[in-house]
């Protein structure tokens, strides 16, 4: 990490724009006020006297954030007082002219991208530079996702697990923003995110296990096929209520700058979940107390059957991040190298400049919102399928990896058939698989469990006993 930032370091620019990186090597540079990126580092920790550290907090806070009032104040320092309102956050200037902010921007917000829908690069593009190792690991990522939602799916349909969530068209956001974390970066997802897991080193097994809730599945088959959660690898167990997640990333990712530690939080959420009251809130708590948090926005178009044109009339959400004084960038989320590079900036400055970035990528969900919904009931066949074919993130990347060299049509052939198989075998181990004993629908939720639930756990079991035939044989008493 040390070397990291030292190359970081040594490749800042003193100017405008997100990214100066090319394929050659890790350069970058930071966004805005390029001296304070350099000069605020985390406070050093008094562990003998804790009340000593939030004092070092209060210190440092909003220095990344606040008004650059000394340009403003020296323009109106001969102006009337009278013209010049001196508000917390900076002066602001009086008009005698009624004047309404726009609703919209004249122009969109532009879309960082790097390549072009034939994976080749857009010239003069600046990006993050990633090694054949890292570049072949993301594409066999993406291709194992893929396929995992593809076998689950089907096994969904043929009755064998209740219920499956797939990502495919989203694989990009996936797999390339896991790629540039740190296993040390907690993880706190939706549920259309398993590709970071995936990344992290989540078995395909582990995830069989956690699809059939069985024993070997670390929810203990208290959660829904594909609301995976995993401890070991820093990811938050999913939970289906829309945006609860959010304020819950900023509150760990504050507990991490208060720690030191050199780690943010990475949060996901779908452009439905930029309308709940929790996106609002966390955006807000985040700016205001300056935490480390990365806000990943899968903007896909569809809020399970609600375009985003009957959601809302901002330019998407990338613009509510200025709102409340979130540094943003719009990322084409269907190319790999655009993601990638967008996160692993994003990440260096919200860990360095204590500050929360929002990215909203743009793709779309190519698969129906979940085995429950028929989306063909509310667009198009050929809209599907022309996202499908003409902007795949899998295809773009791998003709990319290919154009360098990396790749080959025998170690695709060899990846898509080795995937297929240890899936299938996989699932028939998971089917094997006991199911977790009653007792663990009460446990781990008191020390010393109280009478009302040793209750409980007795009429559920005795409810079984009445009626065994609504209960699967293998479910263990």
């Amino acid at each position: 990490m040390a070397m990291r930032m030292r190359n970081v370091a040594n490749h800042v620019k003193s100017r405008m724009g997100l990214l100066s990186v090319t394929n050659h090597g890790a350069s970058f540079s930071s966004s805005t006020h390029i001296g304070k990126f350099l000069a605020i580092s985390p406070p050093v920790r008094d562990f003998k006297n804790p009340d000593a550290n939030f004092s070092k907090i209060a210190t440092c806070r909003f220095e990344s954030t606040k008004a650059d009032s000394g340009r403003l104040g020296s323009q109106y320092s001969s102006i009337d007082s009278n013209q010049v309102l001196d508000f917390p956050g900076g002066k602001v200037a009086f008009t005698p002219e009624m004047k309404f902010l726009s609703e919209s921007l004249k122009e969109r917000i532009p879309c960082y991208r790097v390549l072009d829908d034939n994976g080749q690069l857009i010239e003069d593009s600046n990006f993050v530079g990633v090694s054949s190792e890292i570049a072949r690991k993301i594409y066999s990522d993406m291709v194992t996702l893929q396929t995992m939602d593809t076998i689950f799916y089907e096994a969904q349909r043929q009755g064998r697990i209740s219920f499956y969530v797939t990502a495919i068209g989203e694989e990009a956001i996936n797999i390339a923003s896991a790629a540039a974390l740190t296993i040390d970066d907690l993880v706190v997802p939706q549920y259309r995110e398993p590709g970071v897991l995936l990344w992290r080193g989540f078995t395909l097994q582990e995830f069989a296990d956690q699809c059939f809730s069985n024993r070997g599945d670390s929810c203990k088959g208290r959660q829904m096929p594909a609301h995976y959660g995993s401890k070991k690898h820093n990811y938050f167990t999913v939970a289906s209520t829309i945006a609860s997640q959010l304020p819950h990333a900023v509150g760990a990712a504050y507990s991490l700058k208060m720690d030191g530690k050199d780690a943010c939080a990475v949060t996901y959420f779908g452009d439905g979940g930029s309308s709940e009251g929790d996106f609002h809130a966390a955006l807000n708590f985040a700016a205001v107390m300056e935490a480390p948090v990365i806000f990943i926005c899968r903007n896909n178009g569809w809020a399970i059957s609600t375009p985003i044109s009957d959601q809302f009339r901002s330019d998407g959400v990338v613009v509510r991040g200025q709102a409340y004084g979130v540094r943003s960038i719009r990322v084409d989320g269907n190319d790999a190298l655009a993601m990638y590079s967008a996160v692993y900036a994003a990440r260096q400055m919200a860990i360095s400049e204590h500050r929360p970035i929002l990215v909203e990528a743009l793709t779309y969900r190519v698969g129906h919102h979940t085995t429950s919904d028929d989306s063909t009931k509310y667009r198009s066949v050929d809209e599907i399928e022309r996202w499908r074919l003409a902007r795949d993130p899998v295809t773009r990347f791998q003709k990319w990896i290919e154009n360098n060299g990396w790749w080959s049509s025998e170690a695709e052939s060899e990846l898509r058939s080795s995937v297929r198989k240890q899936l299938l075998n996989a699932i028939q181990v998971a089917e094997r698989v006991e199911k977790p004993p009653v007792a663990n629908i009460f446990s781990d939720v008191y020390d010393i469990p109280p009478s009302n639930l040793f209750e409980q756990e007795k009429w559920l079991r005795e409810a079984i006993k009445r009626h065994p035939q609504d209960y699967p044989s293998v479910f263990p008493l």
